[in-house]
């Protein structure tokens, strides 16, 4: 296979140099360095007597509302001094020289950010009172040196319109598309699987899968921060796409407490363009309460979130159903405690429920087989940072994520216990799970008159008022449990040193995680029910012998088909169990940052081990090096320390005063998400569903597992996903409150991982061989040879004749260039950005199914699976998540009647796509043959682009003095964009050409709250 000309090799020679010197310098502090792994910020400056004269000795103090104990430092000879792990919030520093001049500056620490703040301590006229001069000032700057971070304090995060989801406050990170998906993210340099998601710290990211859940809410959310690139040795950051954390409301000294509900029933739902009205109405409750357990000292913080959902279901042929109904109550508390001045605690608990009814009764159907929705999140999170001495800081976070999803029949039917023995009870059909009511074939009359009763008694009457089958009644016939639970600890100390005429901020961190998917698939009584009436017999059936287990005559009518889980039945002894699958990955990282005149320097490394765990094998010594053993876990693949180095280098220089800013930064990324722990693992080979065929009696007859997925190897040696970066930038400091930032980004991904056959494509190609590259079709085997193949099916009877392999060749690109402008005013705020980009490749995670907004597999999606569906097969283009344009601005402005109004605006190019049609490789025009066959080259068309308007209005009472009433109003896509997107690309489907989807029309959001 060939391979691409990577970034790195025009940059290796430059970069070995410098990252040998920095590793050196780091050895000899290796015991003395940190990374901050709590929800923090730090403020940073420097202390004047007079101008350029540094005061030294200054003692500073910090104090906050939500801090429960100050912290104090003395500024160096330097006059510069540091406040690391601060608590986001609004900070007073008192700053006092030894002759007793005082000043007091008010700065806001952001979340992951640094503050910098420079003070002036001389006298402001001659004779003035030194003592009683007192400044209050802000000179603020944030940012992360040469990484492209972004940070939105409470005031952004309450002022601008957003829904109540987690998911909604995506649409505030600058220079990212706007997308309503509910499954997958945002496009933003990598596919829609490649971002990373936090809550208070904790990955809420869906293991191996790499979306958001559903579940987390915003209600508790007070601030926002953003890593999109350049990213530093600080955070364990392996990202693909953004990197997002958010911090949840945090008590202080002064008890508070507050009531708020929104509403927006389905009358304030705007109807679509195709005339379709809402139906469901909306509510959410919040109630939060705060204070002090100790007096500046243990703080507390406790919330209660409750999302309500109803539907007026309208009746089926079967008559009247009920309704759909969601409920969801979330619960949060929050400890803070400062035992000492320099240690700080925090402990956090957060668990939801949300249960559903009465959802998916389709027409045809009664209301017994409607299907309902279980969910539990739990978040824990414990982390601490000690403040050693002024120049050394410890922290550690401990964290655990969970969450618990099941699709449940609304109707349960405990009662049957579904074994071969006792059949199929045929007097109660309804009873017995999910029955489809047979309807009666012209010429048939034997299986007329033995479904004839059956339709008299489970059919519904038509237009003609005639008794009919065709609908469904009983059960749903499927439970099943998707749970997903993550773990994670991380330590990390940092450290302030001189060294000569430079300064050094040097850390080094550690972290674990563990991810694990556990998916069980039951049958609701004896699932799925056919009724065949005889006109099938075994034989008839062409029933594949290898698998097929009777001990009946052949030619046995079959009356009767229930389709179930082996887990259900439990046949032979042998039941299924829950797959159990995991991903464990160790992170360390080391990070220096330099300070040299006006040059600050980021040098360092995160270096990475990830391990997948699978189940169903044992490890053995033959050729595999396994065999088969139901239930065990067994280490799938180990992608070693040494294949995942990965250097991040930055400058940064500073000039006209320190206030503007010329940055470049490379970084070398390994994104960890996969979901193969579970794709590739053996036990999808025992996770089977069965046929159990019945006679007239509902004895039984016979049964055979139905086709499904297999557990895949692993071709040997596999270089990791490797995504290059390399930013230019700048920031300018353009007048008091406005910053503007500039710059230009460039991203390469390869080594992409993928399913396919063990043998090349030129041993499976039938109409067009002559399009496989050269590279390839010159090679006969992708992993293993036809012998090493033999070998293993001999040890491993169910291998797929699949293999996952490092497919050479396949690559992404993106370029980006980006103006960014934000403005702080007195009672205004504003943020602009603009980004002009393109994403392109051969390689389109975001395009493997017809519907895209899916938790597809990565590593075994469809991707390179047959013919039509290779990397060079029309696929090298624009790919699915390009923007070209994306233009957004968002604020808020603070009137003088005590009122905030918020408005945020987003333009962004349409969505890449391409006609898909078989025909082009040689097949017959079929629906089936053009799903994933591009036929013209990738992302040729594209559908319109998008714009909308959001408005908020909130207007505060104040009543008593120490209440205050808020009534607020939301009104999204005020012009009522509904432009449409995800568009059919199949040639033959009924909606060639058309979208799919439609971005929400006009909506109107209200709330009434007050806070004590």
């Amino acid at each position: 296979m060939f391979q691409k000309t990577k970034l790195s090799s025009s940059l290796n020679k430059a970069m070995s140099s410098t990252f040998t010197r920095s590793a050196a310098a780091v050895a000899g502090v290796l015991f003395s360095v940190s990374v901050a792994a709590q929800q923090s910020g730090s403020i940073e400056g420097t202390v004047y007597l007079d101008d350029n004269v540094e005061a030294s000795g200054v003692t500073i103090t910090a104090s906050s509302p939500v801090m429960p104990k100050s912290r104090t430092v003395e500024s160096n000879a330097e006059g510069e001094f540091k406040l690391p792990a601060l608590i986001p919030g609004t900070y007073t520093l008192t700053l006092t020289t030894e002759d007793g001049i005082s000043r007091t500056v008010k700065t806001r620490v952001l979340l992951n950010q640094e503050s910098t703040v420079s003070v002036m301590m001389a006298p402001e006229a001659e004779g003035a009172d030194l003592e009683e001069v007192f400044v209050e000032g802000q000179i603020i700057q944030v940012g992360g040196e040469a990484t492209l971070s972004n940070a939105l304090g409470s005031d952004v995060v309450d002022g601008v319109p957003t829904g109540t989801n987690y998911r909604d406050m995506m649409k505030l990170i600058p220079g990212v598309q706007y997308t309503q998906n509910a499954v997958r993210g945002a496009s933003a340099g990598g596919s829609g699987q490649d971002n990373t998601y936090a809550f208070d710290g904790v990955n809420i990211t869906l293991p191996m899968f790499g979306t958001l859940s559903a579940e987390p809410s915003n209600h508790d959310i007070e601030m926002v921060s953003v890593e999109r690139g350049g990213a530093n040795a600080v955070g364990f950051n392996r990202s693909g796409g953004f990197s997002v954390d958010s911090k949840s409301k945090s008590g202080t000294n002064e008890f508070q407490a507050g009531f708020e509900h929104k509403i927006m029933p389905k009358g304030f739902v705007g109807e679509t363009d195709s005339g379709v009205k809402a139906t469901t109405n909306n509510s959410w409750t919040t109630m939060y309460a705060s204070g002090p357990i100790i007096e500046d000292q243990l703080f507390f913080y406790g919330s209660y979130y409750g999302p309500r959902s109803d539907r007026e279901n309208k009746e089926t042929v079967y008559g009247d159903v009920k309704d759909f109904t969601s409920e969801r109550d979330e619960y949060f508390g929050k400890l803070t405690w400062a035992p000492t001045e320099d240690i700080l605690l925090n402990g956090s608990f957060r668990t939801s429920e949300r249960i559903d009814q009465g959802g998916s009764i389709g027409f045809f159907e009664a209301d017994s087989v409607s299907v309902g929705s279980k969910s539990n999140m739990e978040i824990v999170t414990v982390d601490g940072s000690w403040i050693i001495n002024d120049d050394t800081t410890f922290s550690a976070q401990f964290t655990s994520y969970a969450q618990e999803g099941a699709d449940q029949p609304d109707r349960l039917l405990g009662g049957v216990n579904p074994s071969l023995e006792a059949g199929l009870a045929i007097n109660s059909l309804a009873d017995q799970g999910y029955l489809t009511v047979p309807s009666l074939v012209e010429g048939e009359d034997e299986f007329n008159a033995f479904v004839q009763p059956l339709i008299d008694q489970y059919g519904y009457v038509n237009d003609e008022g005639e008794i009919t089958g065709g609908g469904g009644v009983g059960a749903y016939s499927t439970i099943w449990d998707q749970n997903f639970y993550r773990k994670s600890f991380e330590m990390a100390l940092d450290h302030n040193l001189e060294w000569g005429s430079t300064s050094h901020e040097i850390h080094i961190g550690f972290q674990w995680n563990e991810g694990e998917e556990e998916l069980t698939s039951l049958s609701n009584g004896w699932g799925a029910i056919a009724v065949l009436g005889g006109l099938e017999t075994l034989e008839s059936l062409e029933l594949d012998p290898a698998t097929f287990v009777s001990s009946a005559d052949p030619a046995s009518e079959v009356y009767y088909r229930a389709s179930i889980q082996q887990m259900s039945l439990g046949i032979d002894g042998a039941p299924v169990s829950p797959i159990n699958s995991f991903t464990e990955s160790y992170n360390f990282e080391v990070n220096d940052k330099i300070d040299w005149n006006d040059f600050t320097f980021n040098v360092g490394f995160l270096i990475s081990e990830d391990i997948l765990y699978g189940e169903g094998l044992r490890e053995a010594d033959n050729f595999s090096g396994f065999v088969e053993e139901a239930g065990n876990k067994y280490e799938m693949y180990r992608v070693d320390w040494k294949d995942m180095i990965q250097p991040r280098l930055g400058v940064t220089y500073r000039y006209n005063d320190a206030e503007d800013t010329v940055f470049l930064n490379y970084a070398h990324y390994n994104p960890q998400a996969s979901s193969l722990a579970r794709a590739a693992s053996w036990a999808r080979n025992t996770r089977r569903s069965l046929n159990v065929y019945f006679d007239e009696n509902g004895d039984y007859l016979a049964y055979q597992p139905a086709r499904g997925s297999s557990g895949k190897v692993f071709q040997k040696d596999m270089d990791p996903r490797l995504m290059e970066e390399i930013t230019l930038g700048t920031t300018r400091n353009v007048m008091e409150g406005l910053n503007v930032r500039a710059h230009v980004r460039y991203r390469e991904n390869d080594n992409f991982w993928e399913d396919t056959p063990y043998y090349t494509p030129s041993g499976w190609y039938f109409n067009n061989p002559e399009s496989i590259p050269e590279e390839v079709a010159s090679q006969e085997f992708y992993a293993y040879t036809y012998d090493e193949m033999v070998k293993i099916r001999e040890e491993l009877p169910t291998t797929s004749s699949y293999v996952i392999a490092q497919i050479d060749g396949a690559y992404t690109k993106y370029w980006e260039a980006s103006l960014e402008a934000e403005w702080f005013g007195d009672r205004t705020y504003l943020n602009a950005s603009y980004v002009r980009s393109r994403y392109s490749g051969n390689f389109d995670q975001d395009n493997t199914t017809v519907n895209n907004d899916q938790a597809v597999f990565i590593g075994s999606s469809n991707l390179m699976d047959w013919e039509t569906l290779n990397y060079w097969d029309n696929r090298e283009g624009t790919l699915t998540g390009d923007k070209p344009h994306i233009f957004k601005a968002f604020g808020y402005y603070t009137t003088d009647w005590n009122a905030n109004v918020g408005a945020y605006f987003v333009y962004q190019s349409g969505q890449p796509w391409q006609i898909q049609d078989g025909t082009v490789f040689g097949y017959s025009p079929t629906l089936g043959n053009d799903t994933g066959a591009y036929g013209e080259k990738a992302g040729v068309r594209r559908s319109d682009a998008h714009w909308q308007l959001d408005l908020n209005y909130t207007q505060n009472f104040q009543v008593f003095n120490d209440y205050t009433l808020n009534v607020r109003a939301d009104l999204f896509n005020v012009f009522d964009r509904q432009t449409g997107y995800n568009i059919e690309q199949r040639l033959r489907a009924e909606d060639f050409g058309n979208p799919q989807s439609y971005f929400n029309s006009r909506r109107l959001q209200l709330s009434f709250g007050v806070d004590f």
